[in-house]
């Protein structure tokens, strides 16, 4: 089975800059890619992240995977005060 890609709106932005500070496993450089990528250790998945809320999930073997990875991100980032709704 090949590895799926999927696209999620969080409908809020997301203060990438803090995250890129705070968080682990991230890549950060605005100059060069206007997204955050971070590589979730489980599920195994790496999500592009932007400032106004929406990612990509690459890598999950299945569709239960992106749910995960999307629900755990969305989580990590409210516990992180890193979203916010306008």
């Amino acid at each position: 089975m090949s590895a799926r890609v999927a696209s999620a709106n969080l409908h809020g932005k997301i203060d990438l800059e803090t995250a890129a500070d705070i968080m682990d496993n991230v890549m950060y450089e605005p100059e060069q890619f206007p997204g955050l990528i971070y590589r979730m250790p489980t599920p195994k998945v790496v999500m592009l992240l932007f400032a106004s809320g929406k990612l990509v999930c690459t890598g999950a073997k299945h569709e239960d995977m992106v749910k995960e990875a999307v629900d755990k991100l969305h989580v990590l980032l409210k516990d992180y005060e890193l979203l916010y709704y306008e």
